[in-house]
């Protein structure tokens, strides 16, 4: 725990010191700041509560920005609203604080009602915090590795102690520079005379300031003030990432199974009793779409695969857990693919169903959408394999692609197993293994808002949702990605717009991108560009394929209103 906060608040420091907070300091200056600012000196009275109030708007930020990246997903999912209902409620309330300040008469009007409390009189003080709950529900830092983990358990509902503990920690951290320097216009504002004694002025500059940030947000004017400025920050993010901050925000399986997923096992262990397989949407390929109950499962030998459609590395996998239920059903190999969605779309009953068949898949399949099973298990990757032998005691975890001869050894080994009398095996599998081997193979490059951690720099911090235009850098990092056009950035995926385009800097022998919607996308690698009908829910698409691993440039065109979701590589 100590461990969660200490990264919390150095991810929340790194971010509170990066372009991404520039929007944000004017307001903090005007409105916490100067606009705290009074004394004996000024022309107006002293207003009650100025003196704390850089703290209350600070701490509603700090409260508002916690609860809305924790819950905002799961709540607004409840509801039938959309899904940027809470972004736009606090930029409506960004613009009535702001004609507050102006004109004095819409204030009295917005104190009313907590006027009603007793013997106080609260304006400045919930004025101050309403602020700053206003701003958190607007204040989009960058997308760093804290803030990506944070996010990641929020939206499938993995809320614990640790979650809670990184989240405040993350916003405190952010929060002190942001605080210092609301105090400092402040210490400014008492100190210049002409700050005392115009007040008003200030007020209303400070009104103007708040609805110039809504409007700019709104329309994203401000972004092209973070991508004017380098991410001098990038490097620090990058050194926290190795701290493991989603790793650590794992969900808590069972000891023992840990234990087995960790210690990359070759041979059969102890790993526990199987979890339960539960909270399932829908099931498929069953009779009738029924679940498979424990007593239907009991003396069988059970492969539960953790996977999502539109994963690659999932995709190759597949092919060996397919041949192995091919194979080994008649014997008593029972296989569940549990789809535990790694987007959004994935949780759609008829993309699953028509990705399960483009795979082959013949096996049942347990739509996850709520991650029940995959917390159960303690799950943290895709793909997984727990192997679960006919006294339903987990015996072997594998995490990730390959070693699926030893997988397969270890199946038959249970089979033999759970048929004391004997039985007849057919000869094992002889099925590629295309798992890469190059350890200077590009990593996957996420290109949604919530996890995109490989931006060019003079694109990186600049990330948020909402549509903008970008443009090349002159040069693109390894393993790397930059933007050109019009795109509306989501938490997980970019949907084209006019001339839109992505040159990737990769180094891989296979390029695949994860893309949906209707239209055409042409690659273009080493001169040499091809094209694209694309049409449907998101797929992955194979755009480079090569003999042997290589360093290139790779841009991609898409046609508007295509989505693009990923980078994998093989």
């Amino acid at each position: 725990m100590v461990t969660l906060v200490l990264i919390g608040l150095v991810g929340g420091l790194i971010t509170g010191i990066s372009p991404c907070v520039l929007p944000m300091l004017p307001v903090l200056f005007f409105t916490g700041g100067a606009g705290g600012a009074g004394g004996a000196a000024a022309a107006d009275a002293p207003r009650p509560g100025a003196s704390r109030r850089p703290y209350l708007i600070v701490a509603g930020l700090v409260l508002s920005f916690s609860v809305f990246t924790l819950l905002g997903t799961l709540v607004v999912s409840a509801l039938p609203v959309p899904k940027d209902i809470i972004r736009w409620a606090g930029l409506v309330v960004l613009v009535l604080l702001g004609i507050a300040m102006m004109f004095p008469r819409v204030e009295d009007l917005l104190e009313r009602p907590f006027n009603r409390i007793p013997q106080r009189r609260v304006a400045d003080e919930h004025g101050g915090f309403v602020l700053g709950l206003a701003l958190g529900t607007v204040y989009v830092p960058c997308a760093g590795p804290v803030l990506a983990a944070i996010t990641v358990a929020g939206a499938s509902g993995r809320i614990g102690v640790g979650t809670v503990a990184l989240t405040v920690a993350f916003a405190v951290g952010t929060a002190i520079p942001l605080l210092a320097f609301a105090l400092a216009g402040r210490r400014v504002a008492e100190r210049v005379r002409a700050f005392r004694n115009r007040q008003r002025g200030v007020r209303i500059t400070a009104g103007v300031v708040v609805i110039a940030l809504a409007v700019g947000l709104t329309f994203n004017v401000t972004d092209a003030l973070q991508r004017a400025v380098p991410d001098y920050t990038s490097n620090l993010n990058a050194a926290l990432d190795k701290s493991g901050a989603s790793h650590k925000l794992a969900p808590a399986g069972p000891a023992a199974l840990a234990k087995c997923a960790e210690a990359q096992m070759s041979s059969l262990g102890d790993c526990g009793k199987a979890p339960a397989i539960t909270g399932i949407q829908q099931w498929f390929n069953t009779d009738g779409g029924a679940a498979l109950t424990p007593a239907s499962l009991q003396g069988k030998v059970v492969l539960v695969d953790f996977w999502a459609y539109s994963c690659i590395n999932c995709q190759r996998a597949i092919k060996h857990v397919q041949a192995w239920y091919s194979d080994y059903a008649a014997d008593g190999l029972v296989v569940i693919g549990v789809q535990t969605p790694e987007y959004t779309f994935e949780s759609d009953p008829g993309d699953v169903a028509a990705g399960a068949k483009r795979l082959g898949i013949t096996y049942p399949v347990a739509l996850d959408s709520k991650y029940t099973t995959w917390n159960n298990f303690g799950n943290e990757s895709w793909p997984a394999d727990y192997l679960i032998d006919s006294t339903g005691e987990v015996r072997f975890a594998s995490i990730g692609e390959g070693a699926y001869p030893n997988t397969e050894s270890l199946i038959r080994k249970l089979l033999t197993a759970a048929h004391p009398a004997g039985v007849s095996l057919p000869p094992a599998t002889d099925i590629p293994d295309a798992t890469p081997t190059d350890p200077d193979q590009t990593p996957e490059t996420y290109l949604g808002a919530e996890r995109a951690n490989s931006l060019a720099p003079g694109e990186a911090g600049t990330f948020k949702t909402g549509t903008q235009t970008f443009a090349y850098p002159a040069d693109v990092p390894d393993d790397a990605f930059a933007l050109t056009g019009s795109w509306t950035v989501a938490a997980q995926s970019l949907t084209a717009g006019p001339g839109a385009g992505i040159r990737l800097n990769f180094m891989a022998s296979k390029v695949y991108l994860d893309v949906g919607g209707t239209g055409t996308m042409t690659a273009t690698v080493d001169g040499k560009s091809t094209s694209y009908p694309v049409s449907g829910a998101p797929n992955i698409y194979t755009l480079v394929n090569v003999g042997d691993s290589e360093r290139s440039t790779l841009t991609v065109t898409l046609s508007p209103g295509l989505s693009a979701y990923s980078f994998t590589f093989g």
